[in-house]
């Protein structure tokens, strides 16, 4: 369904009742609304990064909700969209952290890397962000969360804002490291997310673990 490793991981979440109930609900809704991202790519987070693969996860809540931005990875637009005030501010302290310009909006690269750039909520309705709230989703990745807090192999779980850092209690093993800050939002940023140097810190503790660090 999705990729090897996850499909296996995943296999007794799939079989459960909320997430039959989810998909019937999901499928519903894009017969009738217009939802994000494309129903092909819902599952692009974990597609891109196998279970295995996973050095570092980004949490965001739930998708961009305006036309053609989402596509199945948190923080991430398409190219050509005009990039997202969250997204320009994620780009600014990458620059003021380690000094690299970036000015292409969409994040494959990263998630083909290890990162996984999971939102909580898989999918929402055009223009009505959270529409997909308490509907299933946060079920199935607050799974995929502990799933990975189980892993040995250190991971980086970089958790912006309130909602992101209130999964932190999901995620017990001491080998991973848990960097936390407001989120990257304008009505937040200058309270701490800027200056906070996550990119950096993420490579020196993966570099630490003898893991290829990220080519942000």
């Amino acid at each position: 369904m999705i990729n090897k490793k996850w499909d296996e991981i995943l296999e007794p979440e799939f079989k459960k009742d909320y997430f039959h109930k989810l998909g019937i609900f999901v499928k519903s809704q894009y017969k009738s609304h217009v939802v994000y991202p494309k129903y092909s790519d819902i599952f692009n987070a974990l597609r891109y990064t196998d279970y295995d693969q996973v050095k570092v996860v980004i949490l965001g809540q739930d998708p961009y909700h305006g036309d053609k931005e989402a596509h199945g990875l948190s923080f991430s637009v398409q190219m050509g969209v005009p990039m997202p005030p969250s997204l320009r501010n994620i780009f600014k302290e990458l620059y003021d952290d380690v000094g690299v310009k970036r000015n292409l909006t969409d994040l494959t690269d990263w998630a083909k890397q290890g990162v996984l750039l999971l939102n909580s909520i898989m999918t929402v309705e055009k223009d009505k962000p959270l529409s997909h709230k308490d509907r299933g989703w946060e079920n199935f990745t607050d799974y995929i969360i502990q799933k990975l807090g189980e892993r040995e192999e250190p991971i980086v779980f970089i958790l912006w804002g309130s909602y992101a850092r209130s999964k932190k209690e999901l995620i017990t093993n001491k080998n991973h490291l848990i960097l936390e800050s407001v989120h990257p939002s304008p009505l937040s940023a200058n309270r701490g997310f800027f200056g906070s140097k996550p990119f950096s810190k993420t490579n020196h503790f993966l570099e630490a673990n003898h893991i290829e660090p990220i080519k942000w």
